[in-house]
């Protein structure tokens, strides 16, 4: 009688049978090594999630380092599924986060801001809109963890203004309340 191997799924990942598990399961090398900003936005993330090291299957945590050129910008996004937390190691950022749709429909979203200097902390809660941007003149970097082994990223203009097909242009002029204009402008460097 032949034997049946089955796999096992866990958050979506299959379990690597524990006899064929090995050390470099759980390593990732890398990090010290600058990520390239020589992009529109002046950042890379250089993320070390579930789907970059398998052994951190069902920990519940992962690591990005995070490289802004001077005056680059980590673009509002959100975590659909995790809390980040932020160590600044070396630069000077401006960084924040806001609220969504309050309990009170008179009470608006809240900006929480903070410049930050190497050694400084700053949390992002789960699932709110958040950016960092390098407000200095030299290169900076950041560590975050975040407390899911995958914890996804929305980017916002990416995901209102980049879509294939594009939003229909009368949903974003009426949820933006501005011309059709300033919408086509936005989508055009996403086409």
């Amino acid at each position: 009688m032949a034997s049946v191997l089955l796999a096992v799924f866990v958050n979506g990942k299959i379990c690597k049978d524990p006899n064929m598990v090995s050390a470099n399961d759980f390593f990732f090398p890398g990090l010290n090594k600058p990520g390239n900003t020589s992009n529109a936005q002046g950042s890379k993330v250089t993320a070390v999630n579930v789907n970059q090291l398998a052994g951190l299957n069902t920990l519940g945590i992962s690591l990005v380092r995070i490289d802004y050129a001077p005056y680059g910008l980590n673009p509002p996004h959100t975590h659909p599924r995790a809390t980040e937390v932020l160590v600044v190691v070396e630069g000077t950022l401006f960084v924040g986060f806001v609220t969504s749709n309050p309990a009170d429909p008179n009470d608006k979203n809240k900006l929480f801001t903070k410049t930050l200097y190497p050694g400084d902390v700053f949390v992002f809660p789960e699932g709110l809109t958040h950016f960092q941007f390098n407000v200095g003149k030299t290169d900076a970097f950041v560590f975050a963890g975040l407390s899911s082994q995958n914890p996804g990223i929305i980017t916002i203009a990416n995901a209102v203004f980049g879509s294939d097909p594009p939003i229909n242009l009368d949903v974003l002029t009426k949820a933006f309340q501005v011309d059709a204009n300033v919408i086509k402008y936005l989508q055009a460097p996403f086409m």
